[in-house]
């Protein structure tokens, strides 16, 4: 008999996006003529780039010649995009990250569940709540966890609350942990960590000899230069932390798929008998033998974002969604609600009016704007009383949702 792995019964019904696109599907179904307008998935909606665009382009016609027809490529990247990644990325910010301790993949989302396979089950692993779910979802799903109490947490997992209480900064943990997983800028609430905050995450680390997971998908959002865009930046970092950095949401790679993970030379775990053994050769070792790398047509497309032109063209598609984020935010603290994040990142925090649960303020912006946003609780406990906006759409759209939104609120 075939047995399955039970940890997946302890997962909460239904993952938070696909239970969001459930209910818009049977709202459109029972209402067609509706004009319903997203602002909750973070997914992107302009075309790509022109210059990442003719890069591909040119690719394709490689693979369709002898000479420079390409199959199987390196299962950790191509060295002419790993190269432009630690250049321009890294050490144009005086920060040390060699080419080759770059993995180039299909998504930061697979990279921050994937990288578990090197860890062992017994470690204490600490989570910032509200947070993207993949994190808690994943560690369910390899058996690092114990069921889920009434509020959605898991056994095992150390939460560490993020509110307005707060200013959304997070505590260090009361007790050691293993693993901490920090978001910078951060999905949900679109705040950012200073240098000073993220200083003292690298000095816990060091202290409990920890390994921070720190994933800068949004790290392009930032505008504010004290600000760092990535945990290399902190000195001591490369001795504690694992980086995750996508395309998807400053090249528009959502559909396109291309991200990498940086995982530092000399950055150790140990075994259960105390022996140190690198991280950067386990997880080559779990790529090369379960990942046959990205396409040479897309890695040719992320290669282009450092070019002149792709850098001047991402630059006015940022600029394109935070101006939708600077509406949304101002649009909304006009009809009276707290409002945060939203400057240094794509995603609007918002607290629900009059004290509305999550998912009651999502069905009736739904029933009664037919606008979609992302209820805070399906990002953890301390998201209740909560609302995500996202930023990704055209600027008809956000105007549009930002009048109905206040005309239902307001």
């Amino acid at each position: 008999m075939a047995r399955i792995n039970e940890h997946y019964g302890k997962l909460k019904a239904g993952y938070l996006f696909p239970e969001i696109g459930r209910r818009v599907s049977a709202f459109c179904a029972a209402n067609p003529a509706a004009q319903v307008i997203r602002l909750g998935i973070g997914d992107v909606t302009e075309p790509l780039p022109a210059a990442i665009v003719a890069a591909m382009h040119a690719a394709v016609d490689d693979m369709a010649a002898r000479d420079t027809f390409h199959g199987y490529g390196p299962e950790q990247g191509y060295d002419f995009v790993r190269n432009a990644i630690a250049v321009n990325d890294y050490q144009s910010r005086g920060v040390d990250i060699a080419a080759d301790e770059i993995f180039v993949s299909d998504g930061s989302k697979c990279d921050t569940g994937n990288i578990l396979e090197i860890f062992g089950h017994d470690n204490l692993t600490a989570i910032i709540d509200p947070v993207y779910p993949v994190y808690v979802d994943t560690n369910v799903m390899a058996g690092n966890t114990g069921p889920a109490d009434a509020s959605g947490r898991y056994g095992g997992l150390v939460y560490i609350p993020v509110t307005a209480e707060n200013g959304f900064v997070p505590a260090l943990p009361q007790q050691r942990v293993d693993l901490i997983y920090l978001c910078y800028p951060n999905n949900p609430t679109g705040t950012v960590a200073t240098r000073a905050q993220l200083a003292e995450w690298v000095a816990y680390a060091k202290r409990h000899d920890a390994i921070i997971l720190f994933d800068a998908a949004y790290e392009a959002y930032i505008t504010d230069d004290a600000i760092p865009h990535s945990i290399y930046e902190i000195d001591g970092a490369r001795d504690v932390a694992i980086e995750f950095r996508s395309f998807s949401k400053n090249a528009g790679f959502t559909g396109t798929r291309c991200a990498f993970t940086v995982v530092p030379k000399g950055l150790t775990g140990t075994t259960k008998s105390g022996e140190r053994r690198e991280i950067h050769p386990l997880w080559n070792r779990r790529q090369s033998t379960k990942f046959n790398g990205v396409s040479y047509v897309v890695q040719r497309g992320a290669e282009a974002a450092y070019s002149p032109a792709g850098k001047q063209q991402i630059g006015a598609l940022i600029a394109f969604y935070l101006e939708n984020a600077r509406l949304i935010r101002e649009g909304v603290q006009a009809a009276g609600i707290d409002v945060f994040g939203g400057v240094h990142a794509p995603y609007v925090w918002i607290k629900t009016p009059k004290a509305m649960g999550s998912w009651d303020f999502f069905d009736e912006l739904l029933q009664k704007a037919h606008l979609v946003g992302t209820p805070g609780s399906g990002f953890g406990a301390a998201g209740e009383g909560y609302f995500r906006l996202s930023a990704f759409n055209s600027r008809a759209n956000v105007e549009e949702a930002v009048a109905r939104f206040r005309k239902l609120v307001g």
